[in-house]
């Protein structure tokens, strides 16, 4: 039986080029939807072990929300970027049009 974090990461994975998601989505996908710390702690300790495009998850309310110096905010929002995402930018804050970007896959990930 997968565990929440082998789900999440299978969510993660699934979220296409060029497109977002919210901590809580991923959560809510993948079994525990007030899990969205849980989350951002897979991300901040899992993105390089399990090879997970970490700069596709942003906050409910479309903000890059990352405080970690590894992968800080500027990278993401470059990354993003790259994939054709528009980024806004105000006092070191960055926004993401979730209507624009926001990703859920047709059918929810296999629990």
């Amino acid at each position: 039986m997968a565990t929440f974090f082998d789900r999440a990461i299978t969510v993660i994975r699934a979220v296409p080029r060029g497109r977002v998601i919210s901590y809580g989505q991923v959560a809510a996908l993948a079994g525990s939807p007030r899990a969205a710390l849980m989350v951002g702690q897979l991300l901040k300790n899992g993105s390089e072990k399990y090879d997970l495009p970490w700069q596709r998850v942003i906050n409910s309310k479309g903000y890059i929300s990352i405080v970690n110096m590894e992968f800080p905010a500027e990278l993401q929002a470059e990354l993003l970027r790259q994939e054709g995402i528009e980024v806004g930018e105000h006092d070191h804050h960055y926004r993401i049009d979730l209507q624009k970007y926001g990703w859920l896959p047709d059918n929810e990930v296999e629990k």
